[in-house]
């Protein structure tokens, strides 16, 4: 009797095995992405998530083989979201993908992508921080120019608009640190000419971001190692910061743990 209502009950709750994960695509309309779920999560309790974007030519699988992403994550006890671009690179405004491909609007994709984890992985939807490295980081930007509110903050890392950069948001101003290398010569800070656009210019892109969000300076500092950041915050008390380093086209996942402990609830 035992055995049988073991199996019975094996074939009767399918739902509590995942259809995808690190290792398969979860599937939703126009895209896939891929989750690494934390490997416990207190009861009573949904855990928040990193929702990645990758650089050019990468992919979610790429992302879910980085040891330092999945260690990040799980030390902090939160998912692991890997966005899937649908061809080389995100389809986002004046990229040079723009009329050469099937275009995607990638903010909605990632609003399904969210929607998806939430339902399917008892996300907590009040708990999702957006980061992304190269033109992952433009994507990240693309996110918080038009979809603010559903994140709790943004990291963009070496990357921006692409030029010309947006002279307004149609999301409210978001909690956002952005980091860049000073000697960066893939994604220089002031852009550089791809195909028939160029990469926008950050610091362009940081004093129309904290103008038009009411942003007003709050300091310097320096809060990790080779790392100076200079802060603005408004009055509704969002923060906004771009940190610099010596170094090129890299990151470190202690730039995305510090984005995380200062914007997201309860870390």
């Amino acid at each position: 009797m035992t055995r049988f209502l073991i199996a019975l009950l094996a074939v009767s709750l399918p739902s509590l095995a995942w259809a995808c994960g690190p290792d398969s695509d979860c599937q939703i309309d126009d895209g896939t992405y891929r989750i690494r779920m934390p490997e416990a999560v207190p009861a009573g309790t949904r855990p928040g998530a990193i929702v990645f974007a990758h650089g050019y030519r990468g992919s979610s699988q790429g992302t879910m083989r980085n040891g330092s992403l999945e260690n990040l994550a799980q030390d902090l006890g939160v998912a692991l979201i890997a966005l899937n671009a649908s061809a080389d690179d995100w389809t986002i405004p004046n990229s040079p993908q723009e009329g050469r491909v099937r275009q995607r609007d990638e903010v909605a994709y990632a609003a399904r992508v969210l929607d998806d984890a939430v339902a399917q992985f008892g996300i907590d939807p009040d708990r999702v921080l957006a980061t992304g490295f190269s033109a992952g980081g433009m994507m990240t930007w693309t996110l918080a120019c038009n979809d603010s509110a559903r994140y709790a903050g943004f990291a963009p890392l070496s990357g921006t608009f692409w030029a010309p950069e947006p002279t307004t948001c149609p999301a409210p101003p978001a909690n956002l640190i952005h980091y860049h290398g000073t000697t960066d010569n893939m994604v220089p800070l002031a852009g550089r000419p791809i195909a028939q656009t160029s990469q926008g210019d950050i610091t362009k892109v940081m004093q129309t971001y904290a103008t038009n969000g009411g942003y007003a300076a709050a300091g310097t500092s320096q809060p990790l190692t080779g790392l100076t950041c200079e802060a603005r915050e408004n009055t509704a008390g969002k923060y906004l910061e771009i940190c610099l380093f010596d170094g090129g086209h890299t990151f470190k996942v202690d730039y995305i743990r510090r984005a995380w402990e200062m914007f997201v609830p309860g870390a």
